[in-house]
């Protein structure tokens, strides 16, 4: 199944990316888009200072939901 992944969508990653410094589960804004399939995410530490902003894949990324979301029929 394709997600639809937008600019501003905060998203958290499937599998760690040790190049980057990065883990599974750690959480991002898409920040846009640079070809298909392809996003500039940024990470940003609680004070607010960015710590990574890298380009990532669509099948490494999972958009996070905050409203009631209708359930995939099938």
């Amino acid at each position: 199944m394709t997600q639809h992944i937008k600019p501003f969508d905060v998203v958290a990653l499937t599998g760690d990316l040790p190049d980057r410094g990065l883990l599974t589960g750690q959480v991002g804004t898409l920040v846009e888009s640079l070809g298909q399939d392809v996003f500039e995410v940024e990470f940003i530490d609680d004070e607010g200072r960015t710590y990574a902003l890298t380009a990532i894949g669509a099948d490494r990324l999972l958009v996070l939901r905050y409203d009631l979301a209708q359930a995939a029929s099938g």
